[in-house]
């Protein structure tokens, strides 16, 4: 791969390849903010089918049927997928970490984004390249959707590590971020009810919905407000955000959204035709 002249004309980047590789052609301390959602190392297939409804002529004959008896056909799109096993998982991940630290400028931050299966290995690993005193947080993103097993505590939940590059230096704009309510909104006075609380390292936040705006149909895409409140607390205007996963591009649009300059990497040719269509002319294409 050439070089990535990621600052030509100023535009956002959308790179399509080895992410690894990829990296390795980008400059030192470049990054204000990367974040990471690697495959889970599930074991299996990861999946999902866009579709989308659209009303019938009246007296037509549809394949389902919705408000007041209205006809509705269904068309099945695009089956996007990715294989999320490795046999060592961690000769592939963790080089890729190594090259976030690299990427990151000193007063930058890493959202490393897992589940239960290995984000006990990534601490390790993570305090080892970055430093136990560069941890800032775990948090946990708990949902309402997805597992519903009687044999054990259904898991509903993902763990993201956020590690600084220098603990004495790195940014946080507490007061950037997006407010949420209060849960008990009887407990605190009028004013501070109708403010709301900064989010702890608990966020409630609900799956992309199947019906909602968002959706891309690409397997695993991430809600924009888990992503709007990383780029509103660990970035400014117009710093730039990497993302080496980058998926369904969600990153890319969050920033491009909070005035951010991105870089997108994704080896995935469905995931660059999702891009496409969602950022369009926000980004070049390399």
């Amino acid at each position: 791969m050439r070089d990535i002249d990621w600052t030509e004309d100023g535009d956002d980047l959308v790179v399509h390849g080895d992410n690894l590789e990829a990296l390795a052609h980008l400059p030192d301390g470049a990054f204000r903010l990367i974040y990471l959602d690697p495959p889970f190392n599930t074991g299996r297939s990861q999946t999902r089918q866009s579709i989308t409804t659209a009303r019938v002529a009246a007296g037509a004959a549809g394949d389902r049927v919705g408000f007041k008896g209205q006809n509705y056909e269904t068309t099945k799109g695009l089956l996007y997928s990715y294989s999320d096993s490795f046999a060592d998982y961690w000769s592939f991940l963790e080089p890729r970490l190594v090259e976030a630290w690299r990427l990151l400028d000193e007063t930058g931050t890493l959202y490393l984004h897992l589940d239960y299966r290995e984000v006990h290995y990534a601490k390790v690993v993570l305090d080892a390249l970055f430093g136990r005193d560069c941890f800032l947080n775990e948090i946990v993103w708990a949902y309402d959707y997805g597992a519903r097993t009687k044999r054990k505590w259904p898991a509903k939940h993902d763990n993201i590590l956020v590690y600084v590059k220098d603990p004495s230096r790195y940014f946080f704009d507490s007061a950037g971020v997006d407010r949420e309510p209060y849960m008990a909104p009887g407990l605190v006075t009028p004013e501070k009810a109708a403010l709301g609380k900064l989010p702890t390292d608990v966020w409630w936040h609900t799956i992309v919905s199947p019906t909602g705006r968002e959706k891309t149909g690409y397997a695993t895409q991430k809600p924009e407000g888990i992503l709007r409140r990383i780029v509103q607390a660990s970035s400014e205007p117009g710093d730039w955000v990497l993302d080496a996963f980058a998926g369904s591009g969600t990153t890319g649009a969050v920033a491009h959204a909070l005035g951010r300059r991105f870089v997108l990497v994704d080896e995935n040719p469905q995931a660059i035709e999702v891009m496409r269509s969602r950022l369009g002319d926000a980004a070049r294409y390399v």
